[in-house]
C-alpha cells in the first residue's frame, strides 16, 4: 500500500515561473524536482513567453518559484530554503 496520497489536503505545490532557453531556469527545475520529490510537492511550470501578464510581471526575476501561489524566491533557488518552506 502505497502512502503517498495526490489528493491530500496537506499537499503543497511548486510553480516554476521561467522561459525556454534560460539556463538559470534548468538550475531552478532540478532544485525545485529534488525538492518536491523529497516532500511530496506538486510541481506545475509556467513559461513567461506564452502569457502576457506573466511576462509583465516577472520577466526581470525569472525564474520565480511560487509556492501554493506565493512567491517564494527568484533567480536562484536555495534547497535549504525550499524544503523548509514546504515543510513548515
Amino acid at each position: 500500500m502505497s502512502s503517498n496520497t495526490h489528493a491530500s489536503p496537506s499537499a503543497r505545490t511548486v510553480t516554476l515561473i521561467g522561459k525556454p532557453g534560460c539556463h538559470l531556469c534548468d538550475d531552478a527545475r532540478a532544485v525545485v524536482a529534488k525538492v518536491a520529490a523529497e516532500t511530496g510537492a506538486a510541481v506545475a511550470e509556467q513559461d513567461i513567453t506564452q502569457d502576457a501578464e506573466l511576462y509583465d510581471r516577472y520577466w526581470e526575476q525569472i525564474p520565480v518559484v511560487l509556492v501554493d501561489g506565493e512567491q517564494h524566491t527568484f533567480w536562484r533557488v536555495d534547497e535549504d530554503r525550499l524544503r523548509a518552506a514546504l515543510t513548515g
